[in-house]
């Protein structure tokens, strides 16, 4: 499967040689080679005047970053997290230790509306004996404890595990613009693979998802962990 396909608020799908109603605005990303196919199931296409870190951006631009390369940026910073910890955090949810090997090794980072890095998160079940502590659980309190309150607009969630269904609600509660993710859960996932929770038609807020992003070094991550 290639990585980084387009993305979904829940909108109806046009994978399998669809195409948009006529009269109808073209999705914002229709047209972008550089994205790869819809994963069998997946709701597609993105919104058109979508929010938040390259919102507006196509394919890349000669002096910057396209989206599909600032998502594999994006994620290469959250696989750091995941294998290295996410650093110093200052705070009540501060935890300076390292990676623990008994924690699987997912990392999430969460991202401003220009870009900024606001704060990551690496699991710390094991290390704090708390079932909630998930690596976008933990990335979503201390990005809210930077800015101050609790509604993250705007803001992009990036993660190198397909999120629960915990997570995925606790994304969809913080008002997560955009989720970027990394390897599929078959298992537990909430964002497509097993239910899919970020574009449940019935909630009052859906993110745009792009999954699969660097799916095969995130997937090597795990493998490594579970040998």
């Amino acid at each position: 499967m290639a990585s980084d396909p387009p993305p979904s608020t829940g909108g109806a799908g046009l994978a399998g040689g669809g195409s948009a109603a006529a009269g109808a605005a073209e999705p914002a990303d229709a047209t972008d080679p550089a994205l790869g196919p819809v994963r069998p199931g997946q709701p597609t296409p993105g919104a058109v005047g979508r929010v938040g870190p390259g919102a507006a951006e196509g394919l890349a631009e000669l002096d910057g970053l396209g989206r599909r390369q600032r998502h594999e940026l994006w994620m290469r910073r959250a696989l750091q997290v995941a294998v290295t910890g996410p650093g110093p955090v200052i705070g009540p949810e501060s935890s300076e230790a390292g990676p623990v090997a008994d924690d699987v090794p997912v990392g999430a980072v969460i991202y401003g509306p220009d870009g900024t890095e606001l704060a990551a998160g690496r699991n710390e079940r094991e290390l704090t004996g708390d079932p909630t502590a998930h690596a976008e659980v933990l990335a979503l309190r201390r990005a809210a404890e930077r800015l101050g309150r609790w509604r993250l607009d705007d803001c992009t969630l990036v993660v190198t595990l397909e999120p629960c269904t915990m997570c995925a609600g606790a994304i969809v509660l913080a008002r997560i613009s955009t989720v970027i993710f990394g390897a599929w859960e078959p298992k537990t996932g909430a964002a497509g693979s097993l239910w899919d929770v970020l574009r449940d038609r019935r909630l009052n807020h859906r993110p745009e998802v792009y999954g699969g992003v660097l799916e095969a070094e995130n997937s090597a991550v795990l493998r490594a962990f579970f040998r």
